[in-house]
């Protein structure tokens, strides 16, 4: 028994000892788990307490939310005869469409998109507490898809302006607008792009009025929050409930939310905005450079023998005789690194610091010439559409040999085997032009430029006349039958 009694003894002791091993062993392996802290709490990862720290790390947008929607005014239009824009759908019976706005001033300036109203015969707005005024237009600027009206009110709830200079990818936004003509609806994302061109604005076939399609300015502020039909004119806000954007487009295969939004950053939208407000047009100013498009530069730079990766700037491929750059010292094969002291990494970046300025400013560049860094002053001039008017204008033949090619109409034979209702032929390339650059071979058909089908060779002039400044689109099929759509910039 004694011996029985030792036996039984030991076993408990041992149990003993491997339940305080294994407990010691639990205990470290959570103070492990836990930062080596002994006192840090342990919770379960399907849960979290209110008191919990890491909750803090959402923001909270009620407050930046309530704030702003009543600057967000829906707009509906009343569109002339065969006509549509592209905010909402017009009903069948009644040709109606809507789109948003933002209240900018305590007295009824609004500013929305040029797309939502520039076909408008009538312009009703409505606030968020109902009431509904009759708009007037105040003006629009085709070239970044802004436009202004009124109405006459006081004591509005204005919009508070913030910095899109200071705007950084991976920040939260918020999109306020009124989508398929539903009431105020806030939608939140981050900032997922900045500076983006898309090759939307100018892209709609329209007679140009005096308007050049060409001087398009695209530098979008790119979103992955909700955008959809109805938005276009609405705020993009920060979290402190600051304008930064107007939201402008979408890109989507559907035409509604496929994941990603654009809007037209406030510090161009408040130079437009003002331009509009106190001369009815926009006054921009013209620096007069080429540069490759963003979709193209690589090519361009390859084909000059200059490896892409080492050009930290805009490489310059043409300066105009006569303009401000000229004037200045800018030669072809330099490269702007900045203006106004603040660094541009790109060609939609350089457009739009540009578009900022009027006539006459005068804005400080650095450039860099054969490896060593320059600085010069530039005055700027008219924009192309105003000194232009005395017959400088450059010539047909001169865009022709800018491109470097040839070209000649489509027989209907060759438009059903390509399966395109417009076109121009590609009859020959000239060495060291655009369309040797890029690939365009002899054989491929131009179907639009900047939307304007081209069926002639007077439509063709026409289109390419337009757009003798800023971005050139070319829809184009090539010899094997894939479909291009290919970005000239001729400057800024």
């Amino acid at each position: 028994m004694k011996i029985l009694g030792i036996i039984a003894l030991t076993v408990v002791i041992a149990a003993g000892v491997s339940f305080a091993t294994v407990k010691l062993m639990e205990d470290n392996s959570l103070q492990r788990r836990a930062g080596r802290n002994a006192k840090s709490p342990v919770h379960f990862a399907s849960f979290r307490t209110e008191n919990d720290d890491a909750a803090i790390d959402y923001p909270d947008f009620t407050q930046a939310a309530e704030r702003s929607t009543p600057q967000v005014v829906h707009i509906k239009v009343q569109l002339t005869a065969g006509h549509t824009n592209t905010g909402y759908p017009p009903s069948q019976r009644v040709a109606m469409a809507s789109g948003s706005g933002v209240l900018i001033s305590e007295d009824g300036f609004i500013v929305t998109n040029n797309h939502v109203v520039e076909d408008a015969s009538a312009i009703k707005v409505v606030l968020t507490d109902k009431r509904t005024f009759a708009a007037k237009l105040i003006g629009r600027d085709p070239n970044t898809d802004l436009a202004l009206i009124k109405i006459e009110a006081s004591g509005l709830s204005a919009a508070r302006f913030g910095n899109s200079d200071d705007v950084r990818v991976g920040q939260w936004v918020l999109a306020i607008g009124y989508p398929f003509s539903l009431n105020t609806t806030v939608t939140a994302g981050i900032v997922s792009a900045k500076e983006r061109s898309i090759g939307i604005i100018g892209n709609k076939e329209r007679e140009s009025e005096g308007q050049n399609s060409g001087s398009a300015v695209e530098a979008f502020i790119q979103t992955d929050a909700a955008i959809n039909p109805g938005n276009s004119g609405g705020a993009l806000i920060n979290t402190n409930g600051e304008l930064i954007g107007i939201n402008a487009a979408i890109a989507s295969q559907t035409g509604s939310y496929a994941g990603y939004g654009f809007a037209i950053p406030v510090n161009l939208v408040k130079k437009i905005v003002n331009d509009l407000r106190q001369f009815g047009a926009v006054k921009r100013g013209l620096l007069g450079v080429s540069f490759p498009s963003p979709s193209t530069e690589e090519q361009v730079l390859r084909q000059r023998g200059i490896d892409p990766g080492k050009v930290k700037g805009v490489y310059i491929t043409g300066v105009q005789p006569g303009s401000a750059a000229a004037a200045a010292g800018l030669q072809e094969g330099d490269i702007i690194k900045s203006i106004d002291s603040n660094i541009v990494n790109s060609s939609v970046e350089l457009s739009e610091r540009i578009a900022r300025h009027h006539p006459n400013d005068k804005v400080p560049i650095t450039f860099q010439r054969n490896g060593k860094q320059g600085n010069t002053t530039v005055t700027l001039k008219a924009q192309a559409n105003e000194d232009l008017a005395d017959g400088s204008r450059p010539s047909i033949e001169d865009i022709y040999n800018k491109l470097g090619a040839k070209f000649a109409p489509l027989d209907d034979r060759l438009k059903q085997r390509y399966q395109v209702n417009s076109g121009m032929m590609v009859t020959a390339t000239l060495r060291g032009g655009f369309f040797e650059q890029i690939g365009i071979l002899p054989g491929s058909i131009i179907v639009s430029i900047n939307g304007r089908q081209t069926n002639t060779p007077y439509e063709l002039n026409i289109a390419l006349m337009s757009a003798v400044r800023g971005t050139v689109r070319i829809a184009c099929v090539m010899p094997d039958g894939s479909k291009v759509l290919v970005n000239l910039s001729l400057g800024a």
